[in-house]
């Protein structure tokens, strides 16, 4: 299979060079390969790829940078799941199985509701993940029961009408 000649092109003239800027701001050539690999996958799977472009690397850098906040922030999503789960009574502890699927699921939670403020998301998580009431959230925020409704509507909204395709 042929990549588009564009992406060709990018790929072969400018790899290496994001391989080692992902290596010098990570600090880890693995990761540094997986990530400029997946740079081009996402180059690749989008239809918004200009044809020409006149800043190859500026271009590459924005969507590799992206890429690297998922990172950081996958890895610290999963770095205070294990500490809360460090923190359960051994026998309530879930299975390695049920570990992995609670960590996957937190961390499509946590894409699906990228973007929105942090107090939206703290009133969902609070009222779907913790269980508390919509009065109970306002009193935890500091905010009105109205302001609770909104905040989840659109936090609701936002998983409803998700593009899924990440999943």
């Amino acid at each position: 299979m042929r990549f588009p000649m564009s992406i060709e092109a990018l790929y072969c003239d400018h790899h290496s060079w994001l391989k080692g800027w992902l290596a010098r701001r990570l600090g880890n050539s693995d990761q540094a390969a997986d990530l400029a690999h997946d740079t081009f996958i996402r180059l690749l799977g989008s239809e918004r790829v200009p044809s020409v472009l006149n800043e190859p690397r500026a271009y590459l850098t924005t969507v590799a940078q992206n890429l690297v906040s998922n990172l950081w922030r996958r890895e610290k999503l999963e770095k205070a799941y294990l500490e809360a789960l460090a923190q359960a009574p051994i026998g309530l502890a879930p299975s390695p199985e049920e570990q992995a699927i609670l960590l996957e699921t937190l961390m499509e939670l946590d894409q699906l509701l990228d973007g929105l403020p942090a107090v939206v998301k703290r009133a969902f998580l609070l009222s779907q993940l913790d269980g508390q009431t919509h009065a109970q959230v306002a009193a935890a925020l500091g905010i009105s029961i109205p302001t609770v409704k909104r905040y989840l509507v659109k936090a609701l909204q936002r998983c409803y009408f998700a593009d899924v395709s990440f999943l």
